[in-house]
């Protein structure tokens, strides 16, 4: 009981201090982007686009979240070590895996948030499309323009969002706000292109490196199983197995990259 009030109050701070920076603009900005990209791609193209802005959206909505969760999970630690707050923080009776569980938190908090306003205005641009296209070309859709199939992409999203989030969170634990950054990103790129280490034999002579391939796969994240955008664009079906086993695969991951930060953050000396 008191660990979750304690989180509690710890992520609350983080998700105000989240609003401060100005980090919610974004959603401004994608917002208009959408409404701005319909209007013209209503003019430009035949019946194609739903589909455009439904891929457009919800590669927004992935883009705008992995910049959050970089930007601002990279300082979650780091920035109070550099202000000195954390001696401050970490007097009061708080326990150090309570702080880090608490700005995680926080942030998933915040990425919750901007997830929906920008899955909102989504669908209401979709909404839009639906209620002033010609019925002759709704006959040409795959799907509904709001096609309630895209939670799925959105659902599968935010949790590799969350994942993200736990991966910055991890680095900054004992490193810079730069390489934790570098560090994140290039864990955000790898974790998309994993499926090809497990085949990399294929690839090069070099047992040795096959072998070291194969264990990078087994290590890092497979983001790319995330990554069902072009099949609910496509109307194709996407299965409450392959979704209930995909997050079930995040939140084990997540799990295991959070204890790994609160081990490290808990024998870090900060005199």
């Amino acid at each position: 009981m008191r660990t979750s009030r304690v989180v509690a109050i710890v992520a609350f701070n983080v998700f105000k201090e989240s609003v401060r920076d100005k980090v919610l603009y974004n959603l401004v900005f994608f917002a208009v982007l959408l409404i701005a990209t319909s209007l013209l791609l209503g003019k430009l193209t035949a019946g194609q686009e739903v589909k455009i802005i439904k891929d457009l959206g919800l590669a927004a909505i992935s883009l705008f979240g992995v910049f959050i969760a970089i930007f601002i999970g990279i300082g979650l630690v780091s920035k109070e070590v550099e202000r000195r707050s954390i001696y401050s923080i970490l007097a009061k009776p708080i326990r150090r895996h309570e702080f880090i569980l608490g700005k995680y938190s926080g942030l998933v908090l915040t990425l919750l948030v901007n997830v929906a306003i920008m899955s909102i205005a989504l669908y209401l641009v979709l909404g839009y499309m639906s209620w002033t296209e010609a019925e002759e070309f709704k006959r040409a859709w795959d799907a509904p323009a709001a096609d309630p199939a895209m939670l799925k992409a959105i659902a599968l999203i935010f949790v590799e969002l969350m994942l993200v989030t736990a991966v910055a969170l991890f680095f900054s634990t004992f490193s810079s706000p730069i390489l934790s950054a570098v560090f994140t990103f290039g864990l955000f790129i790898a974790g998309h292109f994993n499926a090809d280490l497990k085949h990399f034999e294929g690839v090069v002579d070099s047992r040795v490196a096959a072998s070291v391939a194969r264990g990078w796969y087994y290590v890092l994240p497979n983001l790319a199983a995330f990554d069902v955008k072009a099949q609910v664009v496509h109307a194709q079906p996407v299965t409450a197995g392959y979704l209930g086993f995909t997050v079930a695969y995040g939140f084990v991951y997540i799990a295991m990259v959070l204890l790994a930060a609160m081990w490290i953050f808990s024998r870090r000396d900060f005199k």
